[in-house]
């Protein structure tokens, strides 16, 4: 098959290991940058044009789109599906799943545990907002934050006020989650492809480091998922209509609590963790559909 990885950097762990992998299994795969292809629109035949040339005859992509180019990169997924080119990740869950607040509604609506979350427009009475998550200590995130990047925990009410001030002064939005302290700064990666889990590993924040992510220090080990683990995240990512995500979770006193479903999970942390081809069951599932 001819298979594209949208990604922006050839380089990338990821990226280079998708593209091993379909190579191994008699593919031929390209990277392509999104924000270098040109979409056209017109009736019964829509194209995309990569540096001057028309792409054709594909038949299936891996977008791995960064959040900060979320909007044309879905655009650019967008026309692929109207050229009837299989998206391991659909341009509408991609959306989704980058909204933090949609997200949350969705999984919410689904009956899923999670953290308790109160969002609010700029308000001017912070104490409010702190006391409906039940007082400091609390988690404060910004809505366009990726990679632990914009998420403050404020161990003091007093604190938890100046850092929402401080942030809705720079128009900035947030979300004001309970803090659960049982997690002790670790949270656990449910990986997903085609509704299996294929590989789970819990990150812990370095010493005296909240945020678990491996971007910020944080340590990998695998993990043997609970029942209810394995549920909340399968039944998360179904919720959302993701194919491939993986699932961040909190283990609590009342059960796992999701934190948020990442629609382009990086392959490297969980690799290492569990010494699994995680990048191969990716490839596998585009064989099944394509």
């Amino acid at each position: 098959m001819n298979i594209i990885v949208l990604s922006r950097n050839p380089h990338l762990y990821s990226t280079q290991r998708l593209v091993e992998a379909a190579r191994q299994r008699k593919h031929t795969c390209e990277v392509i940058d999104p924000l270098k292809c040109d979409i056209i629109i017109e009736k019964k035949n829509p194209a995309i044009l990569y540096k001057g040339r028309v792409l054709e005859n594909v038949d299936a992509i891996i977008p791995r789109i960064g959040s900060s180019v979320t909007f044309y990169g879905t655009a650019v997924v967008r026309q692929f599906e109207m050229m009837k080119v299989f998206s391991v990740v659909e341009s509408q869950a991609l959306v989704r799943s980058r909204d933090k607040l949609r997200s949350l509604q969705v999984l919410s609506r689904a009956g899923l545990g999670m953290p308790k979350t109160v969002f609010s427009n700029y308000t001017k009475d912070a104490s409010e907002v702190i006391a409906s998550v039940g007082g400091a200590p609390l988690v404060i995130k910004l809505l366009e934050g990726t990679q632990g990047l914009g998420v403050v925990l404020a161990e003091t009410n007093n604190a938890a006020e100046s850092v929402i001030e401080a942030f809705h002064g720079l128009q900035a939005r947030v979300i004001i989650q309970e803090f659960i302290k049982e997690a002790k700064g670790a949270d656990i990666r449910a990986f997903i492809v085609d509704g299996n889990i294929v590989g789970a590993m819990k990150r812990q924040g370095k010493e005296g480091e909240f945020r678990s992510n491996l971007h910020r220090g944080g340590s990998a080990e695998i993990i043997q998922l609970t029942d209810d683990e394995e549920n909340a995240a399968l039944k998360a990512a179904k919720a959302l209509g993701l194919g491939v995500c993986g699932v961040d979770m909190l283990q609590s006193s009342r059960g796992p609590l999701i934190l948020e479903v990442n629609s382009s999970p990086g392959l490297e942390g969980i690799e290492a963790a569990t010494k699994k081809d995680i990048a191969k069951s990716i490839i596998r599932y585009i064989e099944r559909n394509v």
